[in-house]
C-alpha cells in the first residue's frame, strides 16, 4: 500500500432515526483509486458529504496529508485539495463552458487566461473541450468532462467520483478510464463510487464495503468477483434475475412515424419513431442522456400530445389521449426524475401512492379518497420491493435515492399494467436492488405485458431485452435481437450508427 493520504478514523454521523455512520474506519493511499461500495441506504452518500465538507461528523475525525482535516464547507476542501464530480451535473445550460467552470472557482482568472487554461487541462488529460461552446449544446459526456476538468484546474490531491459512468457510452467509459489512471500515475487519489461492479474491478486498485452505516470489509477488487462484491454488500446471496422464455403474444403498442417536439429549449424532438412491442416481449432502448428518452416518455405517457395515428394502443389511437386516460386503459408509465416527476417530494409515500393508482387500484370512489386503502397499497409496495423507510406517512424526499426508486417503480409495476414504460429503472440502486426491479419486470412480461426498458445501463438491458434499439439525437436505430450484439455494436448504434453500417462491424 502506497503511503495513507486521507486516513478515516471512527466517522459517526446519526440523524432522527437512522444512524447513517457508524464508527467507520479506512484510509485511502496516494495515488490509488479506492472504491466505496454498499447498497442504498448503506451510508456512502453521507460518507462522502463529510470528507467534501457538506456534512459534519458527530464523532471520529479525518487526517489529509498527515494533518488534521475538518472542512467546514466544499469550499475549504476545495481549497485543502479534495474535489468532487457529483452524480448529478450542475451546469447551467444557457451559458458556456468557460463561464460554467468560472462559477465553480474561488478565484476564477480573466475569461481569456482561463479558456486557455481549459483548453491546456482538457486536452492534457485525453478530455477535449471548446471552452465558448453553449452547455445547452453538449452530449453528457461533454458536460461530464466540464464537471472533470473544473475540478482538474484545482490540482486535487483527491478527486471523489459519484456514479462517473452512468450516462457514458462504452467508448466514453473508455476515455475515462484512461483519464483516472493518467491522473493516479501522477500521484492524484481517487475515491469511486460506482454500482457497476465490472468497472471496479477493472479500475480500482482497494475497496471499503458499508452495509447500514457500518464497514463490514475490504477487498482487492481485481482479485474479487463482482458476485463476491455484491453479496458483501447485501450480507446474502444474491438473487439473478430470469424467466422461462415464451413467444411474445399480439401488438399491444404500436408507434408509427412518431415526431413530436421537445418542450424544452435545450430537449432533442422525436423524429419518425417507428417500433412495436408485443404482449410478453422487453424492448431495450438504448442511448447517452439528451437523445430523446424523456420526450419519447412523454410522448407515450401522455404528457406530450401526438397527431393521430402516431401512437396506438392495441390498435386503438391513443396519441390525443392525456395520461390518466391512458392510465385507465392499462399504458402505465415510469419517468427517469424520481424526485419531483414520479414523486412529489413534500407528499407522503401514501399521498404518492394516490397520485398515480387512485383509479387502477381502486383508491377513489364518488370522488372520495379511500385513505386506509391508499396506505395498505403504500404498505404493499414498501414490503414487497424492501424500501427502506419507517412507513408509509414518510415524505417523499426523506428516501433516499435508491429507497425512492424502488418505491415508484414498484407503485407502477403493482398496478397490473397492460404496457409499462419505464426510464432508467434502476437508476442509482444497488445490485440487489436492481435485481429485485429487474425480476419484477421479467414477471410482469412473463405475465404478457408489453414492457418497454429505456436504460443508460447497457449490461441491465442486456440482462433483460428481448429485442434492443437506441436512440441518438431523437431517432432510432434498427430494432436488433439483444442475445449476441456486441458492446461495439451497441456503442455504434448509441453514437448514431444505424442499419447494414451496424450489422457489419
Amino acid at each position: 500500500m502506497s503511503q495513507s493520504l486521507l486516513s478515516i478514523r471512527g466517522l459517526t454521523k446519526a440523524y432522527p432515526g437512522v444512524v447513517a455512520n457508524d464508527d467507520v474506519s479506512f484510509e485511502i493511499g496516494k495515488g490509488e483509486v479506492h472504491a466505496l461500495l454498499g447498497e442504498n441506504g448503506a451510508g456512502k452518500s453521507t460518507l462522502v458529504k463529510m470528507i467534501y465538507g457538506l456534512v459534519k461528523p458527530d464523532a471520529g475525525e479525518m487526517v489529509l496529508d498527515g494533518r488534521s482535516y475538518v472542512p467546514a464547507e466544499p469550499s475549504m476542501a476545495r481549497q485543502l485539495g479534495v474535489a468532487m464530480v457529483f452524480q448529478h451535473f450542475s451546469l447551467f445550460d444557457a451559458l458556456n463552458v468557460a463561464e460554467n467552470i468560472a462559477l465553480g472557482m474561488e478565484n476564477p482568472p480573466k475569461p481569456r487566461d482561463l479558456a486557455g487554461r481549459i483548453k491546456e487541462v482538457s486536452e492534457l488529460y485525453g478530455l477535449p473541450l471548446d471552452p465558448f461552446r453553449t452547455v445547452g449544446d453538449l452530449s453528457a459526456g461533454e458536460r461530464q468532462r466540464v464537471e472533470i476538468v473544473r475540478c482538474l484546474l484545482q490540482d486535487p490531491k483527491l478527486l471523489i467520483m459519484d456514479e462517473p459512468t452512468s450516462v457514458l457510452t462504452p467508448q466514453e467509459v473508455e476515455i475515462l478510464f484512461r483519464t483516472l489512471m493518467k491522473l493516479r500515475d501522477e500521484g492524484t487519489s481517487i475515491l469511486y463510487i460506482s454500482h457497476k461492479l465490472e468497472e471496479i474491478r477493472a479500475l480500482c486498485d482497494g475497496a471499503t464495503i458499508l452495509r447500514l452505516g457500518k464497514k463490514v470489509g475490504t477487498c482487492v477488487p481485481k482479485e474479487t468477483t463482482a458476485r463476491a462484491m455484491a453479496e458483501m454488500m447485501v450480507g446474502s446471496e444474491l438473487h439473478t434475475p430470469s424467466r422461462e422464455a415464451k413467444a411474445p403474444g399480439a401488438v399491444r403498442l404500436a408507434l408509427k412515424g412518431l415526431s413530436v417536439k421537445s418542450p424544452g429549449e435545450f430537449g432533442t424532438s422525436l423524429k419518425g419513431i417507428t417500433l412495436e412491442v408485443r404482449a410478453g416481449e422487453v424492448l431495450g432502448l438504448a442511448g447517452v442522456a439528451g437523445n430523446g428518452q424523456d420526450e419519447l416518455l412523454g410522448a407515450l405517457s401522455g404528457e406530450i400530445l401526438s397527431a393521430p395515428g402516431m401512437v396506438e394502443f392495441d390498435g386503438t389511437p391513443v396519441g390525443g389521449m392525456g395520461p390518466m386516460a391512458r392510465r385507465r386503459l392499462g399504458l402505465l408509465t415510469g419517468p427517469e426524475e424520481r424526485l419531483g416527476h414520479a414523486a412529489a417530494p413534500d407528499m407522503s409515500l401514501t399521498e404518492n401512492a394516490l397520485l398515480t393508482g387512485a383509479e387502477r387500484r381502486g383508491l377513489m370512489s364518488n370522488g372520495f379518497l379511500k385513505w386506509g386503502k391508499a396506505r395498505s397499497f403504500a404498505e404493499e409496495v414498501i414490503a414487497r420491493f424492501d424500501v427502506r423507510t419507517p412507513g408509509p406517512e414518510v415524505a417523499a424526499r426523506a428516501l433516499s435515492g435508491g429507497n425512492l426508486q424502488k418505491f415508484v417503480i414498484g407503485r407502477e409495476v403493482m398496478q397490473d399494467p397492460q404496457v409499462l414504460v419505464v426510464n432508467q429503472p434502476t437508476w442509482g440502486v444497488d445490485a440487489a436492488a436492481a435485481a429485485t426491479i429487474r425480476q419484477a419486470i421479467l414477471d410482469l412480461a412473463a405475465g404478457g405485458t408489453a414492457v418497454i426498458v429505456i436504460s443508460q445501463d447497457l449490461d441491465e438491458l442486456m440482462e433483460i431485452s428481448d429485442r434492443f434499439a437506441a436512440l441518438n439525437e431523437g431517432r432510432l436505430s434498427d430494432i436488433r435481437p439483444a442475445q449476441g450484439l456486441t458492446v461495439d455494436e451497441i456503442g455504434l448504434m448509441m453514437g448514431g450508427s444505424h442499419g447494414m453500417e451496424v450489422a457489419h462491424v
